[in-house]
């Protein structure tokens, strides 16, 4: 495959070049969620992560990919003209740990950390996420939040890193475009989040249903999901302002974390259409 005249293009023929240790062990998630905060990278797996990444102006260190797809790559890169490394697609599952299907993989530098005051002070809903330990989940609860016009994303502070290749790649880009950071105390109250009442989603069949529960809720709101199985605990549920349940079949006791901000963001905004 003829490389675009622009791409540095480096041809590498072992895994185990040094120059490659950037994308060493990606499916390592201990490993990897301490060593990329401390680099100050991440990685953005993909060629429309990738043109993301280009159009929202962040900083590319160096790139990774399979020969086939290095006229593609070209045009998401535009004038980026920093190192490609091209590997060999049976190469490539030996340096990261998994085969590599979505054409390539950037080390990116990490922008700064996000300012809450900053977010709650916009208008709009904003999206507020317990202890999600899932980094798929936290990356596909973004991806449903903004597509359904949430603001800002705030977290607690165990909540899993909206930056971990999964977590980028299952929001398609979201969390690059989105606003979001991070909590140092946890829980918060209605007064963390510029008055904003917080709604606390939970299975509990005593909490009022969500449409009737937002009815309560005067202008922007700050919507609270908690972890993958237990939700939010007692104490967490006490801090916000109103409980409420996606109502469903009795033999189903409650949805996935991702699909419930999904469906609770899609009722948001129904609220301000009318």
């Amino acid at each position: 495959m003829m490389a675009p005249p622009h791409l540095e293009v480096l041809r590498i023929d072992t895994a185990a070049d040094p120059r490659l240790a950037a994308f060493r062990d990606l499916t390592d998630v201990d490993l990897r969620r301490t060593l990329e905060p401390e680099a100050g990278i991440f990685m953005a797996e993909g060629l429309l992560v990738i043109e993301r990444v280009v159009a929202a102006g962040l900083e590319i260190e160096s790139v990774l990919t399979a020969p086939k797809w290095l006229d593609r790559l070209g045009e998401c890169l535009g004038d980026w003209r920093g190192p490609t490394y091209v590997l060999e697609e049976d190469h490539l599952q030996s340096l990261t740990g998994y085969r590599v299907h979505r054409g390539a993989l950037a080390c990116v530098r990490r922008p700064p950390a996000g300012d809450i005051d900053d977010i709650t002070r916009r208008a709009g809903d904003i999206l507020v996420l317990g202890d999600l330990v899932d980094h798929t989940n936290v990356g596909l609860a973004i991806r449903s939040a903004t597509a359904m016009g949430i603001t800002g994303v705030v977290l607690s502070p165990r909540c899993a890193d909206p930056l971990y290749r999964r977590a980028i790649k299952s929001s398609m880009g979201a969390v690059i475009t989105t606003p979001w950071a991070r909590f140092r105390e946890w829980p918060v109250s209605s007064q963390d989040l510029a008055g904003r009442p917080l709604v606390a989603l939970t299975p509990d069949p005593s909490a009022p249903a969500l449409d009737f529960a937002l009815r309560s809720c005067a202008g922007d709101v700050a919507l609270v999901a908690g972890g993958e199985g237990p939700g939010l605990s007692a104490d967490e549920q006490a801090t916000c302002d109103v409980r409420a349940r996606i109502p469903m079949e009795s033999s189903i006791d409650s949805l996935n974390v991702a699909a419930a901000v999904a469906v609770a963001c899609y009722a948001l905004r129904m609220r301000k259409s009318f």
